[in-house]
């Protein structure tokens, strides 16, 4: 059904609501980008080796980021500069590790991936990765439909046309076959502890993808209590690794799980399930 000249589709997909993203875009619509203080902007190694157009693509996401954040909870971070650091820096510094693992250990191409973002709430880091990585197919999984449209609208101001928003529970999800075990990499940062993660991940990834977990300074005491919750998803932990963030809160790591068998058909559990009682 089409909506509106704002470029969604709404569509009955497989029992979950799917919004495609279609590659018209009304630039009178468009929000104008912010400019980034000099001092920031040459702070974030990261995203000062995209592209001029990626740049733009992400000033405009961060632009609407923060008008439609004064209307409703997207980020509790509200100036400019701090989305910059925190948000989007932290989001590009997944792709080193993603990239040396991905080649080192999944034995296809990486230039054309199927990444899903799952909880990827105001789009982060799933619509940063999309604009680093025009050529993969990002999957946006978020169980709210206020920021369903918040991110229809985010897609629809940068012009992206590889991104689709898929609203409904992780759980439910992950035992629909259009999704399960479709996917080369998943992802999810800041969603939850990793023991609920790799419920929430891992039967969405193919076997021979990865899981990929944005933490903190030290999560080695999260990591090794998700250790049997890894194991029962089917998969094994193949690197700790820290990553350069411009984060107030300190160092970054990066979790990266390899999935190295077919997920158990009784996981993940019932929506609430896995919060409620972690594996």
């Amino acid at each position: 059904m089409l909506l509106s000249r704002s470029t969604v589709v709404n569509l009955e997909v497989c029992g979950w609501t799917f919004f495609k993203h279609l590659r018209t875009c009304n630039p009178n619509n468009r929000i104008s980008a912010k400019s980034v203080s000099t001092t920031v902007f040459n702070s974030l190694p990261h995203f000062t080796a995209l592209t001029s157009r990626q740049k733009d693509q992400i000033h405009l996401y961060v632009d609407a980021l923060l008008q439609w954040n004064k209307r409703m909870n997207l980020t509790a971070v509200k100036e400019l500069d701090e989305v910059m650091e925190r948000h989007v820096e932290d989001s590009l510094a997944i792709l080193p590790p993603l990239r040396d693992c991905y080649r080192s250990h999944c034995g296809t191409s990486y230039e054309k991936l199927k990444l899903v973002d799952v909880g990827t709430g105001a789009g982060l880091p799933g619509i940063i990765l999309a604009v680093a990585c025009p050529e993969w197919d990002v999957t946006l999984l978020e169980s709210l439909n206020k920021r369903c449209v918040f991110l229809e609208h985010a897609v629809g101001v940068t012009g992206l046309s590889n991104v689709q928003i898929v609203r409904g529970r992780a759980e439910n999800l992950g035992q629909n076959l259009c999704l399960r075990e479709q996917f080369d990499v998943s992802v999810a940062r800041a969603v939850a502890e990793m023991r609920i993660l790799a419920e929430y991940c891992l039967p969405l990834v193919r076997v021979g993808g990865l899981f990929i977990a944005p933490k903190g300074y030290d999560p080695e005491e999260e990591v090794r209590k998700a250790e049997g919750a890894i194991q029962k998803m089917g998969a094994s932990l193949l690197q700790v690794c820290s990553v350069e963030s411009q984060s107030p809160h300190g160092q970054r790591t990066v979790v990266v799980y390899l999935k190295d068998r077919p997920t158990p058909k009784k996981y993940p559990r019932d929506p609430g399930t896995p919060a409620k009682e972690p594996l």
